[in-house]
């Protein structure tokens, strides 16, 4: 896969959160954007007890030999601050000339406005052999700036100004067996003085922020950490990603890149063609993200249009947007491991385990799920010949290899809630996990914990004595 295509994908996730629902400026909702794949400054992190990690690490295994050879791109947002000033001479003139505009002007220039610079860091043609001989380095050094630039317009001067970064990758490769290689790439912050920095709100400043990585090889192929071969599932479990987590990348079945997300996707996500343009948002819905910027008053709208270059194209599309292009927005089922709740913005992802209802058994018009007098589900069903029905105990084996949730829940003891039916008849179970931390935060009668949906080959049934034993343990 060409690395402009793997960009593409990647810059679902390094925006995300860039312009947080409503999209303006001085908006109490979502102030803090920036919440994903954030490597804080070492120095920062330690003096307040590393609860905010200074590294990210990548682990994955890759087939090849000594001709294999691999591309690396470190990417991340580097905040930067504008802010806006009024000539003195300039704001009584201003102010009676057009009160709706000088209301905007002055509430934007009140307080700092971040915006991401995108940066990235590359490491070509490095050799696996000599990787795993010894470490690749790569240094980070962004210099720190400040730019003042006069709007002759409405005489307003625009400062921006951006904090120096520095920081270290480390690319290393790990002999694992015949032809087989572990890749560790290692991503820290060493950005200095920043032990004394008060709020997260500036060190936000001096972090990597939406930090992820691309990774291509060259003669080789890599694994999938998500549905390995049985042969090398042992070894893919040995691999250690913190903060991210690495998948497939390309058409269905190329083995040659990975993206590794602090977001976590499944094998070869994709942009999904309905979706008019990025709403830096992918935790949403386009056609709602959509409707509700159609909702917005003129004044915040005015509000967008002085924002940053992204946030003007977002209005600019969203406005020009015709009706045809709004009823494909709304709603497509495509296969069976295909999300319906992701935002079409982004590379959407599969969400089978973890959902309200499950988005392959939901009406693409009406959205309700098929259930009730459409498709009854039975009371109880009989599973290795024991009734399983719900209040029913079992253990749970992911087979379906839907998401990463599989390989956190697999031999997990849990409760059965419901037994649901699609349109095809099909069954599923629709079970809560027992150690769930956040099971007592919820009244059961109105929400039972988080809900995870199996099929009924991949649930054991606990007879009374398992669930004795499991309970005195």
């Amino acid at each position: 896969m060409k690395i402009e295509q793997m960009r593409e994908i990647a810059n679902a996730v390094l925006y995300e959160g860039y312009l947080l629902y409503p999209y303006r400026h001085t908006a109490i909702k979502n102030r803090r954007r920036w919440t994903f794949g954030v490597v804080y400054p070492q120095a920062y992190s330690q003096a307040n007890g590393e609860i905010e990690p200074w590294h990210m690490q990548t682990e994955c295994l890759v087939t090849g030999s000594l001709t294999t050879t691999l591309d690396t791109y470190v990417r991340f947002l580097h905040l930067l601050v504008r802010t806006t000033e009024q000539a003195e001479g300039t704001k009584d003139t201003a102010k009676q000339t057009n009160d709706h505009e000088w209301s905007i002007a002055s509430r934007m220039a009140n307080e700092p406005w971040e915006e991401g610079i995108e940066r990235e860091v590359v490491a070509l043609n490095l050799s696996l052999a000599e990787l795993a001989a010894q470490p690749r380095l790569v240094e980070i050094t962004i210099p720190g700036g400040r730019i003042v630039e006069k709007d002759g317009s409405d005489a307003t001067t625009v400062i921006r100004e951006q904090q120096a970064l520095t920081g270290m990758v480390s690319i290393a490769a790990e002999v694992v067996g015949p032809d087989l290689y572990k890749l560790r790439i290692r991503i820290e912050n060493r950005t200095p003085h920043t032990n004394s920095l008060a709020s997260q709100y500036t060190v936000m400043r001096h972090s990597f922020v939406s930090t992820h990585t691309i990774l291509q090889v060259h003669e080789g192929s890599f694994i999938s950490l998500m549905d390995p071969p049985e042969a090398l599932r042992e070894a893919a479990q040995t691999c250690q990603n913190h903060q991210t987590w690495p998948v497939l990348v390309g058409n269905e079945g190329e083995r040659d890149s990975m993206l590794s997300s602090p977001i976590i996707l499944y094998d070869y996500p994709q942009i999904a063609p309905e979706s008019p343009g990025p709403l830096f948002d992918g935790t949403e819905i386009d056609e709602i993200l959509i409707l509700r910027i159609m909702t917005l008053s003129d004044e915040e709208k005015e509000e967008i249009r002085r924002g940053d270059q992204r946030a003007r194209e977002l209005l600019e599309r969203v406005e020009a947007l015709t009706p045809e292009q709004l009823k494909q927005l709304h709603g497509t089922i495509r296969n069976f491991h295909t999300s319906m709740q992701a935002d079409t913005s982004i590379p959407t992802f599969n969400s089978f385990r973890q959902a309200e209802v499950p988005s392959f058994i939901t009406d693409n018009t009406t959205n309700r799920a098929y259930s009730g007098e459409d498709y009854p589900p039975p009371v109880s069903i009989m599973i290795d010949g024991q009734e399983v029905k719900a209040g029913s105990r079992v253990r749970l084996h992911p087979q379906v290899r839907a998401d990463a949730f599989d390989m956190l829940l697999a031999g997990k003891t849990a409760r059965v809630e419901a037994i649901q039916q699609d349109f095809e008849n099909r069954l599923y179970l629709v079970v809560t996990v027992d150690d769930d931390p956040g099971r007592e935060q919820w009244d059961e009668r109105i929400l039972p914990a988080h809900r995870f949906y199996f099929f009924p080959q991949e649930v054991e049934p606990l007879d009374d004595s398992s669930t004795a034993a499991r309970r005195e343990l």
